[in-house]
């Protein structure tokens, strides 16, 4: 699949130039001009990277960038024409992956993309987990409980697939949505009505089927 990037930039032609080149380079682009629309494009979901300006016309792109990080480990270039060192180091210290001074080439800014997703992909996870009887064929993406195959929904598979990688590890609400809806900011019931649909299936494939627990005040863990 083609990566999908949220350029945050005022500068209409600088933006249409960019859109173009990183279209060309493989890219699916949304652009936003301003903080707000790129706010609601990063939050929309489905992005895998941000470009971000820091001098937007509405707003700080650090402080876009602050709100960013207090839910979300969503990758982040910073572009902007501000050259000093103090810029540079508020946009790494909040959280940004990378910086880059404009002007700069449209390579460069390729090459650093594909170098930020690289860093920031999670371990590749193994072509089959097996949990006690409970089987996952990532590849196929795929789950089954003593043979039998589970119909399991998109977000439903994706949290077996992640507590079954790690049987008996206990994570927390704020990192299941994360890692699964991409977010920390949405509700905890979020989990709760997943989990409690994922038991239900689990429970009705067989006896062999492993356990969600829930480990009250911290999370939830498999147990095979």
């Amino acid at each position: 699949m083609r990566p999908h990037l949220a350029l945050i930039e005022d500068d209409p032609d600088f933006a249409l130039m960019c859109r173009s080149y990183l279209e060309r380079a493989g890219f699916t682009v949304t652009w936003a001009m301003d903080a707000r629309a790129g706010k609601a494009a990063l939050y929309e979901g489905g992005v895998d990277l941000a470009v971000l300006d820091l001098g937007l016309p509405d707003g700080s792109g650090l402080e876009l960038l602050r709100a960013l990080r207090s839910t979300s480990r969503l990758p982040v270039i910073v572009v902007t024409g501000r050259g000093a060192e103090a810029d540079r180091v508020a946009g790494l210290e909040i959280g940004a992956d990378d910086y880059l001074v404009k002007p700069f080439s449209q390579r460069e800014l390729v090459a650093r993309i594909h170098a930020v997703l690289r860093r920031s992909q999670p371990p590749e996870m193994p072509s089959v987990l097996q949990a006690g009887a409970l089987r996952i064929d990532s590849a196929a993406r795929q789950a089954s409980v003593g043979g039998a195959p589970l119909t399991l929904r998109p977000k439903e598979y994706a949290l077996l697939e992640m507590l079954a990688a790690a049987p008996g590890r206990v994570f927390s609400a704020e990192q299941l949505l994360e890692r699964i809806w991409g977010f920390s900011w949405q509700h905890p019931a979020t989990v709760v009505e997943h989990v409690y649909r994922l038991r239900g299936k689990l429970a009705e494939s067989s006896g062999q089927a492993p356990q969600i627990t829930t480990v009250r005040g911290y999370g939830y863990r498999l147990d095979p």
